[in-house]
Order: C-alpha cells, then sequence, then structure tokens
C-alpha cells in the first residue's frame, strides 16, 4: 500500500542508500585498481545451473544494476552491480565502467565493503564515490582516477554521508548527511543514560520503518581544496527538516545551476501533524553568495520534487502534482522562465506521468520517461512546439534516460529480464543491449511467455491484463492460476520486474499468472487512476473478478485450482476477496496487507494516504463517503472465510504495522480455516535480505503446490 511512486515515477537514482543500511561493512582502504582478493568478497556468481527453471536461489544470484551515469566526453559508462551472498545474507556493490559502444565491462573497484552513490568530476579525471570510512564513522567520500587507481578518502564527516553531487564548476561538491537537530530522552536526562525509550508530542514519530530520533538528512557544501573537502556547511542549519524526501528520496531532489551559485532542492517544510497529513513539498532555492533561501513553488499545493536546470541556466523543470493530500495524482512537468518568472505546465495534454528527466545541451528539449499502458518508455519534449513524442515502444519498462554524444542511455527491466543498460536511436527508437550483466544466468533458463489481452469490465471498459506463461509450456495440459492482486492502490502494474514479486519465478513453478490492471493502477491514465480512491472495495475487486473468471475458461487452465495473491493493498484485496469470492479460490496469500481499514487508518504514519483514500476519518459518522470505505474494509467478511490462507508481515512495517496480519491470522484460526503465518522481525515493507528472501519465496510456493496441486 502507498507505494505509488517508488516502481514508477519516483525511481530513485539513490536506492544503494536504502542498501547501505543492511550491509554489514568492513573495509580497508583501497589504493590499486582490483586489490588483493579480500576473504568473504561477494562478487558475481559463476552458475553452472542443473535445470532450465528459475528458483529462488538462482533468482538471488543475479547482478543488481544501476545507478548509471555518462562521463563528461559522453564516451564512457559508469555504474553499480550489487550482489548478493545467501551464505552470508548480504550484499556487496562494486563499481564498473563501460564503452557507451558496448564491449566488455571494466571492475573498478573490488573489496567487501561496498561503493555506492559514483559520479564523475566535471572534468572526467576522476570519480567521486561513497564507502565506509576508514575510521568507522559511517560511509564517507572517496576519489579515484577512472580506472579505479588512487583510491583517497576526501572527507570526514562525523556522521556520514548519503548523497553527492558535483558543481558545474568543479571547486565544490554538495553533500547530505543525518544532523541531529531536536533533543533525545537523553539529552533531557543525562543523568539517564541507558533508558530506552522514546517521548512524543505529535505525530509522525515513524516513517516507513524507522523511529524519529531527532535526526534530520541535511544538505551540505563544501570546497574541493587538493582533493580534499574542506569548509562544509549546512545549508538548512537548524531546521526539523529534510532533504531528500522519507522515505524514497535520492538525489534527483538536489541539484546544482549551472553558474554553481544557486543550489535547488526539495522539502517538505512541516512537522507532526501537519506533516503527516500533507503533500506539500517544495521546491527550494538557496543562493551560495546570499546565504538566502526562497521557496520556488510557493502556492503550489501537491508534491512539488525533482529540480532540474536547463544548461544554459534560463530555465527550471521540476514535476509537480495539483491536488493536495493526493499522492498519485498526475505528474505535471512544469517549466519556468527564470527571467520572466513565468512557470508552464508542457505535459497539459500528456495524460501521463514524467519522471527521470534530462535536458538536451541546446535547452531547447527534454527526455524523460513515463509509464503508458502498463510499460514504461523514453519520450521527447520538444519546448518550441510543444510536442511529446515516445521514442521507445515495446513490452518493457525504461528506469532512466541519459545523453551519450548522439546516443541515449538507459536501463530496462521486463517481466522475463532484469535491469539491463541499452543505448538507443533517438530519431528510431532502436536499442542496442550493452551491459549484459547476468546473460551467464539468463541463457541458462528458460522463462516464461508474456501475453498481453484485454478483459470486459462489469462496467463495459477494456482492461488490459497481463498472462503469463510458464516455462515449457504445453497448451493441451491443465495448470492451476495465481490472480495477481497490485498494490498502491495506484502502483503500475507495468513491465516490471522483482525479486520477491517475480512473475517469471511464479510462472516457472508451473502456474500460469494472470496480472489485470484493474481500476486505481498508474499508467493507464489519471481518469483510471482515479476511480479507486473513496472506492477501495468497489469496482477495482469486480475488475479483478472479471479478469480470473475470463481467463479461467481457457483449456488450458484448471479453474478448480485458482489462488489469489497480493501486498499491500493488494494484501487488502486478498483479504477482501476472502469473504466474497463465492468459491472461486482454492488458496490465499496477503503479504503486509489491510486487514482493517479504521485501525490502519488509526496507526499508519502518513496520514494523508487514509484520509485521501477513505474521504475520511472512522469517527465522522455524518460523512458517508468515509462511512462507504469503512464498511468495504476486509474484516467485515471476515465471518465468510472458507479458504486456507496464508500471512506474510514485517515486523518494521509502520506503514502497515504488523499487527495488521496478526488480526488476520488470528481471526483465521479462530474461525477454523487453515492458515498460515509468516513474520519477520526485522524486515519492513518489503523483505530486503537474501535468507529472508529465498525463505519467503520458498514458503509462498510451499503453500500455493499444498493447496493448488496434486
Amino acid at each position: 500500500m502507498k507505494l505509488i511512486q517508488l516502481m514508477s515515477f519516483k525511481i530513485k537514482t539513490a536506492f544503494y542508500v536504502v542498501f547501505a543500511g543492511l550491509l554489514m561493512i568492513n573495509i580497508s582502504a583501497c589504493t590499486d585498481t582490483v586489490q588483493k582478493e579480500e576473504v568473504n568478497i561477494i562478487s558475481k556468481a559463476g552458475l553452472n545451473l542443473g535445470s532450465d527453471i528459475l528458483t529462488p536461489e538462482v533468482l538471488w544470484s543475479f547482478g543488481r544494476l544501476g545507478d548509471v551515469q555518462v562521463s563528461p566526453d559522453g564516451k564512457t559508462l559508469l555504474y553499480g552491480v550489487s550482489y548478493y551472498s545467501k551464505e552470508l545474507n548480504k550484499s556487496n556493490r562494486e563499481l564498473f565502467t563501460l564503452s557507451v559502444e558496448g564491449g566488455n565491462p571494466t571492475q573498478i573497484t573490488k573489496t567487501a565493503g561496498g561503493e555506492y552513490g559514483a559520479v564523475w568530476s566535471n572534468d572526467g579525471q576522476n570519480i567521486f564515490y561513497l564507502a565506509a570510512a576508514k575510521k568507522g564513522n559511517g560511509l564517507q567520500i572517496w576519489s579515484m582516477n577512472p580506472d579505479g587507481t588512487n583510491s583517497l578518502q576526501v572527507s570526514d564527516v562525523s556522521d556520514g554521508v548519503t548523497n553527492i553531487k558535483m558543481a558545474p564548476n568543479g571547486t565544490k561538491l554538495l553533500f547530505t548527511s543525518e544532523i541531529k537537530v531536536d533533543k533525545n530522552i537523553q539529552d533531557m536526562h543525562s543523568d539517564l543514560p541507558l533508558a530506552n525509550a522514546k517521548l512524543y508530542d505529535d505525530i509522525m514519530y515513524r516513517h516507513w520503518d524507522v523511529w524519529e530520533d531527532g535526526s534530520y538528512s541535511h544538505i551540505f557544501i563544501g570546497d574541493i581544496v587538493n582533493g580534499k573537502i574542506e569548509n562544509a556547511f549546512d545549508i538548512m542549519n537548524g531546521e526539523p527538516f529534510e532533504s531528500p524526501l522519507m522515505p524514497f528520496g535520492g538525489i534527483e531532489e538536489i541539484t546544482w545551476s549551472p553558474d554553481s551559485k544557486t543550489v535547488a532542492y526539495t522539502c517538505k517544510k512541516l512537522s507532526g501533524k501537519e506533516y503527516s497529513l500533507s503533500t506539500n513539498s517544495d521546491v527550494y532555492l538557496y543562493n551560495l553568495e546570499t546565504k538566502e533561501t526562497t521557496n520556488f513553488t510557493e502556492g503550489m499545493p501537491g508534491y512539488d520534487w525533482q529540480p532540474l536546470y536547463s544548461p544554459d541556466g534560463s530555465k527550471l523543470a521540476w514535476l509537480s502534482m495539483k491536488r493536495a493530500g493526493f499522492e498519485a495524482d498526475k505528474q505535471r512537468l512544469f517549466i519556468a522562465d527564470l527571467a520572466t518568472g513565468e512557470k508552464k505546465d508542457y505535459s497539459e495534454d500528456f495524460d501521463h506521468s514524467p519522471f527521470g528527466m534530462q535536458w538536451t545541451d541546446d535547452s531547447k528539449s527534454i527526455y524523460f520517461v513515463a509509464g503508458v499502458f502498463a510499460t514504461h518508455q523514453i519520450h521527447k519534449l520538444n519546448l518550441e512546439t510543444g510536442e511529446i513524442k515516445a521514442i521507445t515502444e515495446g513490452m518493457h519498462d525504461y528506469h532512466s534516460v541519459a545523453i551519450a554524444g548522439d546516443k541515449l542511455i538507459g536501463t530496462k527491466v521486463s517481466m522475463i529480464k532484469p535491469q539491463e543498460i541499452y543505448a538507443v536511436n533517438p530519431e528510431s527508437g532502436e536499442e542496442t543491449e550493452l551491459s549484459f550483466e547476468n546473460k551467464h544466468i539468463l541463457d541458462q533458463l528458460a522463462m516464461p511467455t508474456v501475453e498481453k489481452r484485454f478483459v470486459k469490465t462489469t462496467d463495459g471498459k477494456d482492461m488490459l491484463t497481463w498472462i503469463i506463461l510458464p516455462p515449457h509450456f504445453d497448451a493441451t495440459k491443465k495448470y492451476p492460476a495465481i490472480l495477481f492482486c497490485e498494490g498502491g492502490p495506484q502502483s503500475p502494474l507495468s513491465q516490471f520486474w522483482s525479486y520477491r514479486w517475480n512473475f517469471s519465478i511464479m510462472a516457472s513453478n508451473d502456474y500460469v499468472v494472470v496480472a489485470p490492471n484493474r481500476r486505481g493502477v498508474l499508467t493507464m491514465g489519471q481518469e483510471w487512476t482515479d476511480q479507486i480512491s473513496k472506492d477501495n472495495s468497489g469496482q477495482a475487486m469486480k475488475d479483478l473478478l472479471s479478469a480470473i473468471d475470463e481467463v479461467k475458461t481457457e483449456p488450458y487452465i484448471d479453474e478448480e485450482r485458482l489462488g489469489a495473491v497480493g501486498a499491500s493493498f493488494g494484501g487488502f484485496s486478498v483479504y477482501w476477496l476472502a469473504g466474497n469470492h463465492n468459491k472461486r479460490f482454492k488458496s490465499f496469500i496477503a503479504h503486509c496487507g489491510v486487514f482493517n481499514s479504521e485501525m490502519e487508518f488509526m496507526t499508519t504514519e502518513e496520514m494523508f494516504f487514509d484520509t485521501w483514500e477513505k474521504g475520511g476519518a472512522p469517527w465522522e459518522k455524518n460523512n458517508k463517503i468515509a462511512m462507504k470505505s469503512y464498511a468495504g474494509s476486509p474484516d467485515k467478511f471476515v465471518q465468510n472465510w472458507d479458504t486456507p490462507i496464508l500471512v506474510i508481515h514485517g515486523g518494521r512495517d509502520f506503514r502497515i504495522p504488523y499487527t495488521q496480519g496478526m488480526a488476520a491470522f488470528n481471526s483465521a484460526r479462530l474461525l477454523d480455516v487453515k492458515a498460515r503465518f509468516l513474520y519477520f522481525p526485522e524486515e519492513n515493507h518489503w523483505v530486503l535480505t537474501p535468507q529472508n528472501g529465498i525463505l519467503w519465496q520458498r514458503t509462498f510456493f510451499d503453500w500455493l503446490d499444498q493447496h493448488l496441486k496434486d
């Protein structure tokens, strides 16, 4: 639930920060291109498979590539790859370079601790990146030559560093760091150093998977002097606010002006109840000469973020939502003329949400990615004509776009292939794969077949539905089928590749997967997205049933062996279907789902979400819209449960607290319904560690196999 931005227009280039917190860091200073092999360095898996069927262990062996940076001369790509170890139960991230023409990549780091957030210096002569400090004070900024030699620690920030970005003039570097602003228990009671308690006077005391501890991510600017970062200062000094935004914000929310005199950044300068009930982030401009900060988007009440100056410095582009309190509103592409102050929505006639903007060198066009009809494609906006043109097409999701000379560089996934780097012809859209990080594994696997079909809904709409068929599919056989219930409720059900909700591994276990783009999902136009708000248990649930009812009539599906699975709002959907399915299904699986909407409203953290989605609070008895919403809560139908159900939840999930899973499991057992509860104390809304991830997959398929296979 409420993950709608993450897989679409909030794709984060700073994903490494999340994983950095999970690593057991043990790193020594690096001085050579590829250092002497250390004990337990996690590296690329050289697998010789005994079967061509995808398993959980193979899934966790894929290298996870990302954060691609083009060198200043447009000739070389810099990127990172994370590798995971089941035995060590952790990951390691290494850096690589690769010619934009393709060929063999060069590994430029080899350590046990991992390297993150790498960027080129402005002259291309150095690479700056984050790695563990020599004396153990978190991640610090390091520099090295492009071939990996002469690696030196260049910062010593007491609380560590989380993001970095070079100034265009090459003399300064900005970075973010967690800074303590508010007092904690020990500050207030210095004679109680061992007291383990938290004290709050307002809500928003925890977010995503962390408790509020008085620290905030602030932006610092430092000089680069003789290869070191010196004279760093906090441009948000004393402010109890953060940039980038929690919980998913990254370096794309902070940018330099071309003259290196201004920093534009995203921030929601609210706290407590106001913060929890609002989506009103703004773009702020900090002037390095005057030390003054101005709110550039004041009066725009929805999310405003991801500012980006044009190369000539005359314009500022950013993304903006119109409606306050609604995180799934259309993302408009605004551009301001900095000389006149005019602000214009260039995406007014484009019914989709851009992200990942990239200006052309002449400041006359912008490339971006947008989700369009269950895929994500690269587009180009021509500012002179206002035309938006799709560059790519096909059954895939692009995650990013950058310019490298006469090519575009993008990262792309599909339901049957993890992320790789591609070169794209900006005129024809022709694609050429460059990285081949996982080719050695994919070449040994038989992957599923993905089909697209349209299902007629109960109100006469054509609903795009993905059908994923098992490897070695035999149309003369009868297969069990899984109805996949998307989360969000406004997440995109596009051609995504996941390491948990992975359609390829579901189909590889001999299940036909039915994945409908039901009412509310992104990429189908804003009207389609809007139709789930205030009606969570209405038309969207009918859409799910329409999809399975039509597809189950296929001769290759055994309609006596149907299951339904989903996470977050998908978990809500599963719980609701469990009480309203009229014996269609033989098994259910819900991960981190909402079972009791009233309790979820009162225990989640970003409270604007349920206020919008439900239309109000559960105590507003005269609010007909809200009362209708809460009447559709899954717990209202639990007396009808009669089908085995697996419930999964994470103890650090503060978005949908784990008591929701407990309530569903306890209710099932009190009703004598066969049930199982898989609880991960240290996981949040996701499952991020290798052994927990493999256990998740094993438990998932063991449950389905028990109830859907002979």
